[in-house]
């Protein structure tokens, strides 16, 4: 009897650890939000840039069929009709094309799931399903009447049983509780596991109980040995907005999955919006109320926070592009963190603006010959110091945070290990000799330039014998530098 409690302990806990394992390839360590991207154009991008430039993965928008809304306004995305995979990024082949060639290229996928809920407004969905919110009809699925919990608002998130089992924002809510409902559930992850997806983006997990969750995560197919090892299984990363306070705890989903880290880009906009001294960034981690790198996945930004903020402030984003580079450049260099996701996706001028589209046909991106986008796309992730910061930490990956230096208030540096080095301010010009732990040669800064063929398009840093540099960063331009030994040179273009 022992001895089967001790082997079931130890499967249990193997498969908690596997569902913490983000499955990517060796050497790649971050997941681009690619916001409302068409399928085809995602894999373009994984074959001629995500690949080559060292992503690790994708997270898509919602593939499951959505109700049509009149203005076609981003949230349409998170109404489901049925788990039919046609949406206006593209039917079920272009999916599955893109996952094939995306993992091909090295770079997993992971799409948004929405399983808490069913769609609030009555109509014809993307893949020309109907359904009636009012009597809880979604013949597509099917579900019905008895599928849901009992109709209530969400008004009071100090209770955990009205935020689990209510209506987020009118939102028919799914009782996972019921065995039908995990069965839909569950086939439908099941199909996107068979079509070669490394994990999910679980929307809204705070708004279910966390014993439903861990139900269904545990019925989900091993992924599929086309593209993954045999028994892997899928990552899971969860919406849990907490900071704190809040009566749904995120340790209560830590359990069976990695928990979002909304904390993590709360804080870093703030700091580089100069509401606090970087200075104060020295024990950034867990020291700060942050969850455990390997139980969370931190980020700055996503579709929510961009354009409603975050715990009452403004959440950086290209709006405030300078600032934003800074913050996402602090986050790839910093060792807090096992998985870190950024963020692409495209200009508005209101809050509910869909995507860039002629007819309500999403438009391609419309990569110019500079590597930016057009047709309305912003493209975060072509920005140099974006993708430049991503091969950063691939490079750096596994090395400590080491030599700290600080003026005592707005300005910071810091190596990691010996492989790289990064110095930030938000307030006066940085003018010093630092000791940046590198061999000693020329470097190109990938914060101002780009590097070719060992030659910089940018500032290049010389560093001495004694791992010593002279660092100038001027705060009024980019405000950051970043150097690491895999881009030496021995000329400036």
């Amino acid at each position: 009897m022992r001895s089967t409690i001790l082997q079931l302990v130890l499967v249990l806990a193997t498969t908690c650890y596997a569902q913490k394992n983000n499955n990517f390839h060796p050497g790649r360590n971050s997941i681009i939000q690619m916001f409302e991207w068409r399928w085809d154009a995602i894999a373009d991008e994984c074959e001629k840039f995500l690949g080559p430039r060292g992503f690790a993965g994708v997270q898509i928008s919602p593939p499951s069929e959505n109700v049509i809304i009149n203005a076609r306004p981003w949230w349409e995305r998170y109404q489901p009709v049925s788990y039919h995979l046609k949406t206006r990024s593209g039917n079920l082949a272009a999916l599955r094309d893109m996952i094939r060639r995306c993992n091909k290229a090295g770079v997993r996928i992971y799409p948004d799931l929405v399983i808490n809920h069913m769609s609030a407004t009555r109509g014809t969905g993307t893949a020309e399903n109907n359904c009636d919110p009012g009597s809880r009809s979604y013949p597509a699925v099917p579900y019905g009447g008895g599928d849901f919990h009992k109709s209530c608002p969400l008004n009071n998130y100090g209770d955990p049983a009205e935020v689990r089992n209510c209506e987020l924002v009118g939102l028919p809510d799914l009782d996972q509780s019921k065995q039908y409902v995990r069965d839909k559930i569950v086939e439908y992850m099941n199909h996107l596991v068979d079509l070669g997806v490394a994990g999910f983006r679980v929307d809204a997990a705070k708004h279910i109980w966390p014993a439903d969750l861990e139900a269904i995560y545990g019925r989900v197919k091993n992924l599929n040995t086309e593209f993954f090892p045999a028994n892997s299984r899928p990552f899971y990363y969860q919406e849990v907005v907490d900071f704190g306070g809040d009566a749904v705890k995120r340790e209560e989903y830590l359990g069976f999955g990695n928990v979002l880290e909304f904390r993590h880009g709360f804080e870093l906009s703030r700091a580089f919006q100069g509401n606090n001294p970087l200075k104060y960034l020295h024990n950034w981690g867990t020291e700060w109320g942050l969850m455990k790198p390997h139980d969370s996945v931190v980020f700055i930004e996503n579709h929510d926070t961009q354009r409603s903020g975050s715990g009452g402030i403004t959440i950086l984003s290209y709006k405030q592009s300078k600032q934003y580079k800074m913050a996402v450049a602090f986050m790839l260099a910093h060792p807090h963190g096992h998985t870190t996701k950024l963020f692409s996706g495209y200009s508005y001028n209101n809050n509910d603006q869909g995507p860039p589209n002629n007819n309500g046909e999403i438009l391609g991106p419309g990569v110019k010959p500079d590597n930016t986008c057009s047709n309305g796309w912003v493209c975060e992730h072509r920005w140099s110091q974006i993708y430049n910061m991503v091969e950063f930490r691939n490079v750096v990956h596994g090395t400590p945070m080491a030599n700290w230096w600080t003026d005592g208030n707005q300005q910071i540096a810091f190596s990691r290990g010996n492989k790289g080095f990064v110095a930030f301010t938000v307030s006066g010009d940085i003018n010093a000799d630092l000791q940046t732990g590198l061999p000693a040669g020329s470097y190109c800064d990938l914060i101002t330039g780009i590097h070719i063929n060992n030659s910089c398009t940018g500032k290049v840093v010389k560093v001495d014998g004694s791992g010593k540099a002279h660092i100038q960063v001027n705060a009024a331009l980019d405000g950051a530098l970043a150097i690491h030994v895999n881009a030496r040179v021995q000329s400036k273009l």
